[in-house]
This record gives structure tokens, sequence and C-alpha cells, in this order.
């Protein structure tokens, strides 16, 4: 039996669900359809502001992707000092970082031609 293919923008919201169900901050969207050498569709970029809580945001996306439409992350890597998270669900890459390295890494200035949607926190 074939796999339901899963809408990007279902997942992309069951996403951000999971980032604000744990008080995930400064959560922005890039949207990299219109770059070519894109490896993606979309980057969710959040932080948390301890490793405690950037494992409670990635533990929760993963729990309510799981439950809503039964899709797990492709690759995970990052858990182990929590200071940066890739969570890779193949359309969609999601990073969450502690916010001072968020800052030195700055994705969103790499990514500077994409399209960015900040979320206010809803907190």
């Amino acid at each position: 039996m074939a796999k339901k293919t899963i809408s990007t923008d279902v997942l992309l919201t069951n996403i951000i669900k999971g980032i604000e169900e744990v008080k995930g901050n400064d959560i922005e969207i890039l949207d990299l359809r219109e770059i070519d050498t894109a490896v993606c569709d979309y980057f969710v970029i959040c932080n948390g502001s301890s490793n405690t809580q950037v494992n409670a945001i990635v533990n929760s996306v993963q729990k309510i992707v799981s439950k809503e439409i039964k899709d797990k992350p492709w690759h995970v890597e990052g858990t182990d000092n929590a200071e940066w998270v890739l969570m890779d669900y193949v359309s969609i890459v999601v990073h969450v970082f502690q916010k001072e390295i968020r800052e030195y890494y700055n994705i969103e200035g790499l990514w500077g031609d994409a399209k960015i949607t900040s979320l206010a926190n809803k907190f």
C-alpha cells in the first residue's frame, strides 16, 4: 500500500503548532521554493531559552506531527547538546536553536533571498 502524501501546508501548520505548544520563541518561516539551489521548500526556525526547552520543542513537534498526520522526521540531529537541533521532514527542515547559537549562525541572513514570515509569540 502506498504511503499517503501529506500536504506541505498541513505539515507546516502542525510543526508550528508543536513549537507554540511549548512556547518556542521567534518563529520564522523561510519560503525557499523560489530559490533554485534550495534543498527543501521551507525552513522553520525558532529558539528556546535552554537545552531543556530546545529538546521540549523538538519532542512537541514530533508528537503533534505524529499524532495529527502520522508522519515522522526523516532525520533528527543535535539532540545530544541541544544547542541546535535540526529536524528534516524532507519538504520542511526545522531548526530549533538556543538564542545565542541562532544569532551566531544567522541562518536567516544566509538565506537572504527567501521570503521570511515572522510569527508573533502567542504568550
